[in-house]
C-alpha cells in the first residue's frame, strides 16, 4: 500500500481534535486512508454511507444513530448525510476527546452550511489530493517548502540544495503567450504582435532550454523544442 504524504498530519488531528475531516475529490484514497492499519487504530469502528442500510439508519434518526455509536468511529462519505453533523456537535460538547470522529466527504461538502454552522471550533479539515508523483516514488516531496522558502532545501536523492529562483527557472507558467509549435493571439484590439515576439525571444528564450512549458491550454512543452521547432518564433 502507497503511504500517503497526508498521513502524518492525519495522525496529528486526531491526537488533539474532537473531529477531523479529510475532504476530496472522488477516487483520490479518502477510503483506503482512513481503513489502512496505520489509521484504523484498534476500537476504531468504520462505516460507510455508500451502505443503503447505514445510511437509511443515519437519515431515519440522526440524533439516535450518533448516540448509539461506540466511538472512535469513522463515518466514510458524510456528504451524503448532511443531518448527521448537528448530532455529531452536541456528542463532541458532551464529551470532548480527540479522535471520536473521523470524516470523509467529496470536495462539495465544505459547501454544506449545516456543517459550517454545526462543527465550528470542533473540527479540522484535511485535502486528500490524487497521488502525487512524490507518493508513488515513495518520496516526500519538498517543491512547495523551497518554493515559498527564504532559504534553500535539500531535495532528497540528489546533492546540494536548490534555490528558490532555480525552481522557478525549471517551470513556466506560458499563459497565452507561448504554445506547443504556436504562440498567443495578436488579431485582438490592444495586441501588439512585435512586442510578443519580442518578449518571447528576449524573455522566455533565455530560459535554459530544459524549462518546462505550461500554456493556457494544449500540451505542455519546453524552452528547447520552442526555439527549435516553433514556426512562429525560432530561437
Amino acid at each position: 500500500m502507497i503511504r500517503r504524504n497526508l498521513c502524518d498530519r492525519l495522525l496529528l488531528a486526531l491526537s488533539d481534535t474532537p473531529v477531523v475531516l479529510i475532504n476530496g475529490a472522488r477516487q483520490t484514497g479518502k477510503s483506503t486512508l482512513v481503513q489502512s492499519p496505520e489509521v484504523a487504530e484498534p476500537g476504531r469502528r468504520y462505516l460507510t454511507f455508500d451502505d443503503r442500510s447505514v445510511l437509511a439508519a443515519a437519515k431515519g434518526d440522526p440524533g439516535g444513530f450518533i448516540a448509539g455509536l461506540m466511538t472512535p468511529v469513522t463515518l466514510d462519505e458524510v456528504q451524503h448525510v448532511p443531518e448527521l453533523f448537528s448530532a455529531i456537535k452536541i456528542a463532541v460538547d458532551r464529551k470532548r476527546e480527540p479522535g471520536r470522529f473521523l470524516l470523509t466527504g467529496s470536495a462539495d461538502v465544505l459547501l454544506l452550511p449545516k456543517l459550517s454552522e454545526s462543527l465550528a471550533g470542533r473540527m479540522e479539515v484535511l485535502t486528500l489530493w490524487p497521488f502525487s508523483q512524490g507518493e508513488m516514488n515513495g518520496v516526500r516531496e519538498s517543491f512547495l517548502d523551497t518554493l515559498f522558502s527564504k532559504h534553500s532545501v535539500g531535495h532528497r536523492g540528489r546533492s546540494g540544495a536548490l534555490q528558490r529562483t532555480e525552481l522557478f527557472e525549471k517551470v513556466l507558467v506560458g499563459g497565452d503567450v507561448l504554445f506547443a509549435g504556436s504562440i498567443g493571439r495578436t488579431d485582438l484590439p490592444g495586441c501588439d504582435h512585435q512586442a510578443l515576439i519580442s518578449s518571447i525571444k528576449n524573455k522566455l528564450y533565455l530560459l535554459p532550454e530544459e524549462t518546462k512549458v505550461l500554456p493556457g491550454h494544449g500540451p505542455s512543452t519546453t524552452i528547447g523544442e520552442e526555439k527549435r521547432h516553433n514556426p512562429f518564433v525560432r530561437g
